[in-house]
């Protein structure tokens, strides 16, 4: 398919914090995504907030509720680029957020926002997270598409963009992107699925492992199990009884295990090091 590269979007990214690739999916896929997620947008009630919106429609969980979620989070494009521009600061990646949102006709723009600024630590020096919008529906600038403010140079925001879109396109762009999604003006809402890939060793928006328990977490293939919390990142983060967590995806998880290292190269080499050089000392070589 057109738009499958990678490394294209790190570039647009670092240039200009967000790219939109056109003709990334079949839009018979997203179709048969869109009648799944049908009667979830039809039961979720409005948003109580001025952040998500009094006019907005949003759930999360997508892959309890249409198994076509796990084509776009495995995506080729989406997860080649997460990890290009995340692993240099992270053992592994992980599934920060899956949504669904339903933007009404009436709702207001919403406040722009770096999605980002949910965890506390420095900005600027890295990047936390990457968002994925595939539209539903065609994004218009009537009906409410995505507004981003480039930041090239992470100062002063650019001229705002709107981001419209046709089903079958993805909107990539940064945790450090100011961005918000537009006022509908139009007679008729507009959909999107928002998937989001963090650093490993963060908390991610949505709480994974209490989305997919372990009784659901065993139907995911490994990769997908691993994105959303079943594996440790090191130094040990993440394990449960000292060890990695995809044990409780096996058949038969034994009541008791030993704890068992999950380390950084250099940092066991520097505990060999050390408990060598104790042991030398102590006599207990």
């Amino acid at each position: 398919m057109p738009g499958i590269n990678p490394d294209a979007c790190v570039a647009m990214l670092g240039a200009q914090g967000y790219a939109i690739m056109r003709n990334v999916v079949p839009r018979a896929d997203i179709a048969r995504l869109g009648h799944a997620l049908e009667p979830h947008f039809a039961a979720t009630p409005f948003c109580q907030g001025d952040f998500y919106g009094w006019r907005t429609k949003r759930f999360h969980g997508l892959l309890k509720r249409a198994a076509e979620t796990a084509g776009l989070i495995e995506h080729p494009l989406a997860l080649g680029t997460a990890e290009r521009l995340l692993l240099p600061f992270c053992d592994n990646i992980q599934l920060n957020l899956t949504q669904a949102l339903e933007i009404h006709p009436g709702e207001l723009a919403q406040a722009p926002h770096r999605d980002e600024d949910m965890w506390q630590g420095t900005k600027g020096d890295i990047e936390y997270l990457l968002n994925v919008m595939w539209p539903l529906n065609c994004y218009t600038a009537a009906n409410g598409a995505t507004r981003l403010w480039p930041a090239p140079d992470r100062g002063v925001p650019g001229a705002m963009v709107t981001a419209t879109m046709a089903p079958g396109d993805a909107l990539l762009f940064l945790g450090s992107t100011l961005h918000g999604a537009g006022a509908n003006r139009s007679p008729t809402p507009r959909r999107g699925v928002l998937i989001s890939y963090c650093l490993g060793w963060l908390k991610p928006y949505e709480n994974q492992w209490l989305t997919y328990p372990p009784a659901v977490a065993k139907t995911f293939p490994p990769t997908l199990a691993a994105l959303v919390g079943y594996r440790q990142h090191r130094p040990n983060l993440g394990n449960v009884d000292g060890g990695c967590p995809s044990a409780l995806l096996a058949e038969a998880s034994p009541a008791c295990r030993p704890a068992v290292d999950a380390l950084r190269p250099e940092q066991a080499a520097a505990l060999r090091e050390y408990r060598t050089r104790i042991a030398g000392e102590t006599g207990d070589a």
